[in-house]
């Protein structure tokens, strides 16, 4: 197979750091892309077994992960401390200690389900056709989340406990801090389920942030906290994941992709950052009916062209 180009690799690199938050799909822009381009695109950027083009996606989803890493950092050295402290105290008592638990419990579905079936199913449906129509799929699923989701009433959606934490000294309390003490309350069926969600995403064309929210808001989080929650479990997911298969970069019919690689990815993690900052802003007021409306019009468009 053909290596990745420079200029492939920047191209691809943005694409994949934009469309790994959004709620649009990267791996169905990752196989989509070089389909409609054709050509050399559509040659170097195969995804098949031992591809190289897998392997430099797979360095772009670890730029993607540090990048989460470096922009919630804060939030992580937190519910990190809290996972610690509860472990080493035998107690699940502050929110940042439940947060950290639920984190964990939400991880295990999609982390065992990923060992079993990615490879299967990137195999089988990883072509144009299946990954237009779960595009579309993927649009229709976001449209009705936001029709048919249950809202919590703004007084209880809006209620903040901090009867657990210390009193002797008084501190500010972060919106993020807020946040997490809201998304703690959940119950941990609830979170394993929005956890779980995270499966479909194997599927190309589902996205991994979109599912997640969606899952969210039929529990009846806010769009902002939902999408909070959606970056927090997609972290050690993306970034297990990357990390497990980064090995094959370094096999000897990977070389000539290493340099395309290595700046495909930074490109991939600045706009992965960037991302991610405009996301959690946008979904403090606004909602997912633009990416629902994008992804049935490019899904439905996608699948006249390569199936007509």
């Amino acid at each position: 197979m053909s290596a990745v180009t420079y200029f492939e690799a920047i191209v691809v690199g943005a694409l994949q750091g934009v469309s790994e938050l959004f709620p649009v799909s990267s791996l169905g822009h990752s196989i989509l892309l070089p389909a409609w381009l054709g050509g050399s695109w559509q040659r170097d950027l195969s995804i098949g077994k031992d591809s190289p083009y897998l392997a430099v996606l797979v360095a772009m989803h670890v730029a993607t992960a540090l990048a989460l890493v470096l922009f919630f950092r804060k939030d992580w050295v937190r519910i990190i401390g809290g996972l610690w402290t509860s472990v080493r105290h035998r107690e699940v008592r502050t929110p940042d200690q439940r947060l950290a638990w639920l984190l964990v419990l939400a991880t295990i579905p999609v982390g065992l389900a990923g060992l079993l079936f990615e490879g299967l199913l990137r195999d089988y449906l990883g072509k144009p056709v299946p990954s237009a129509i779960f595009l579309a799929l993927n649009g229709g699923v976001l449209y009705a989340a936001e029709k048919f989701s249950r809202k919590k009433p703004a007084d209880e959606a809006d209620t903040v406990d901090f009867s657990t934490e210390e009193t002797l000294v008084m501190r500010a309390v972060t919106v993020e801090e807020a946040t997490d003490v809201r998304l703690a309350k959940l119950r941990v069926g609830e979170a394993v389920l929005i956890g779980a969600a995270q499966i479909l995403a194997l599927l190309p064309g589902i996205s991994r942030s979109g599912i997640t929210m969606v899952a969210g808001l039929r529990r009846g989080l806010g769009h902002e906290d939902a999408a909070r929650f959606a970056f927090l479990l997609a972290t050690p997911v993306i970034l297990a994941a990357g990390v497990l298969k980064m090995p094959t970069l370094f096999a000897p019919e990977n070389h000539a992709s290493l340099g395309p690689a290595l700046v495909g990815s930074v490109i991939a993690g600045v706009a992965s950052y960037i991302s991610v900052r405009f996301l959690t802003g946008y979904f403090e007021t606004r909602t997912l009916t633009p990416f629902a409306i994008y992804c049935v019009v490019a899904g439905i468009g996608s699948l006249i062209f390569f199936a007509v």
